[in-house]
């Protein structure tokens, strides 16, 4: 949080630099919740930092989900940020209460988070972006349970290996991650709810375990096997019972 914080102060003061403002040339002020890790830039009020043409500036932080689950009073800041991607029933003001009708006090929908890791050994060999059957019945599970909630957002983000260029990588962990998207969305989860995305080899989870095995080539069978964790996608359900 302390790193953040110092992040976005500093981002801040660069706008203001250049003469951009959190609030100056708009109708309103967004102000934050700071609590968990927030999506945009914010000013020493928590107030988020926007462009000259009205955009909110996002962080390394930014999802769906997150634009989603901060808040800015009553409502998601996504709300006023990036109206696309908020759900518009989350944007909704409450009704006001008839005249002399006794308010019911709300009912604590408290939200569900599921966050599933499929093994990278049932989801793609090397080098590739095909499903393989046993990845397939993970996601039929996965499916299967995104229909007994309301569901808001499902994230998939898919991942490579250090093997191969970084450009090369970067568009086999977003065809990983579109392979994942039209195998839910045939099972019947609505497409605009499922957002992908691509993080390349950025983001191993062998880290240093595989170092010192020879060359980075796919002719290493010691090391591609070694390095088979990192061919994933990454799954988060979000969404209410």
């Amino acid at each position: 949080m302390i790193k953040q914080a110092k992040k976005q102060l500093l981002m801040a003061a660069a706008m203001a630099a250049l003469g951009l403002s959190a609030s100056a040339s708009f109708a309103k002020d967004i102000v934050v919740d700071t609590k968990g890790e927030v999506p945009y830039v914010i000013d020493a009020r928590n107030v988020v930092a926007r462009s000259g043409t009205d955009l909110c500036w996002r962080t390394g932080y930014w999802t769906p989900a997150a634009a989603t689950n901060t808040m800015a009073g009553n409502l998601p800041v996504g709300c006023e940020c990036d109206k696309d991607v908020v759900p518009a029933d989350k944007c909704a003001p409450a009704a006001a209460p008839a005249a002399g009708a006794r308010a019911a006090a709300p009912a604590a929908v408290a939200p569900v988070g599921e966050k599933v890791k499929l093994a990278a050994d049932t989801l793609f060999e090397f080098n590739k972006a095909v499903l393989l059957p046993a990845g397939k019945s993970k996601l039929d599970d996965l499916a299967a349970k995104s229909k007994d909630m309301k569901l808001e957002v499902i994230l998939a983000v898919g991942h490579t290996d250090r093997i191969g260029g970084d450009a090369y990588n970067q568009k086999l962990s977003e065809k990983r991650a579109a392979a994942v998207k039209t195998y839910l969305v045939g099972k019947g989860v609505e497409a605009n709810r499922v957002y992908t995305e691509g993080k390349g080899e950025k983001q191993p989870v062998t880290t240093g375990k595989c170092n010192n095995l020879g060359k980075d080539s796919g002719k290493n069978k010691k090391l591609v096997e070694c390095l088979q964790p990192d061919r994933r996608v990454e799954i988060e359900v979000i969404g209410t019972k």
